[in-house]
This record gives structure tokens, C-alpha cells and sequence, in this order.
């Protein structure tokens, strides 16, 4: 296991990178319907092409199992493949993102469960909700920040 900062972001690395967003969202991300998952796609998609610091964990083959995008002291995104959850890899991305960007806030979904109680177990504390998500559906974000 290996964690590396991507610098070329290749086009089969965005469509690896793409396999493995949409196999945690299947997994954690139950209030959205399948159509809701395609369309959110084609914005990750831009998203990773354009995230200032796109950090990937690969496997022993080189393969990638997870990845996180930082903005500024933001925690933008953290998704781990759903056959690689639960060994650690979300906790040593966000450690490394801490130690190495500083990050100190994100924004998480309030219908996953999963991930809110993963970030308050890493130190983060809600401050503040929203009823929409940005793109101003209705699905209710938990903005968090670094409790220290």
C-alpha cells in the first residue's frame, strides 16, 4: 500500500479513479438513485481533472483502492473502493492529508452515517448544517471541522 500525490492525471487513471468513486458511493451513499449516481459522475469526473491536490492509495499492484482531493485546507472528497473498506486506508489518507495539508474541515452527507461517525472519530465535530447539498438537492450536509 502505497500513497502517492498525482501530478499526470491520465485518462485511465480518471477512469480507475471513476470505478472506485462509484463503488463506495453504491456502498455508502444509499439515498441516491442509480440515475442520481450516473448523473454526479460527469462532475467528479471534471472534479478530478481540476482538485489542486489529488492524493491516491494504490495496492500492491500499482492499482488504485482509494483517493482523496484536498482544496486549500479542505477536505474535498475521500472515496475508498468498496472490496478495500475497512482495512484503514480512509484513516491513513486522512491523517496524510492532515499532516500534509493541513486539513481542518469538510462537508459530509447527513444520510451517510458511515462516514460522519468515521470523521468524528478521526477528531471532527459538526458546526454547522445545510438542507441542500451545493448543487442545491435535497440532501442535507454536515459541515465538520478538526476538533483540536
Amino acid at each position: 500500500m502505497k500513497i502517492i500525490e498525482i501530478k499526470d492525471r491520465t485518462t485511465s487513471l480518471l477512469k480507475q479513479l471513476l470505478e472506485v468513486w462509484e463503488s463506495a458511493v453504491k456502498t455508502t451513499h444509499l439515498f441516491l438513485s442509480e440515475n442520481e449516481i450516473q448523473d454526479i459522475k460527469k462532475y467528479v469526473h471534471q472534479a478530478l481533472i481540476e482538485i489542486p491536490h489529488l492524493i491516491i492509495v494504490e495496492n500492491e499492484n500499482q492499482t488504485p483502492i482509494g483517493f482523496m482531493g484536498v482544496v486549500e485546507q479542505h477536505l474535498e472528497m475521500l472515496f475508498v473502493a468498496h472490496e478495500e473498506r475497512g482495512k484503514g486506508l480512509g484513516k491513513q489518507l486522512l491523517r496524510y492529508g492532515i499532516e500534509n495539508y493541513s486539513i481542518h474541515d469538510l462537508a459530509v452527507n447527513e444520510q451517510n452515517p458511515l462516514a460522519k461517525g468515521f470523521y468524528e472519530h478521526m477528531g471532527f465535530k459538526v458546526y454547522k448544517r445545510t438542507e441542500n447539498d451545493e448543487q442545491g438537492n435535497p440532501y442535507p450536509l454536515l459541515y465538520m471541522q478538526l476538533d483540536r
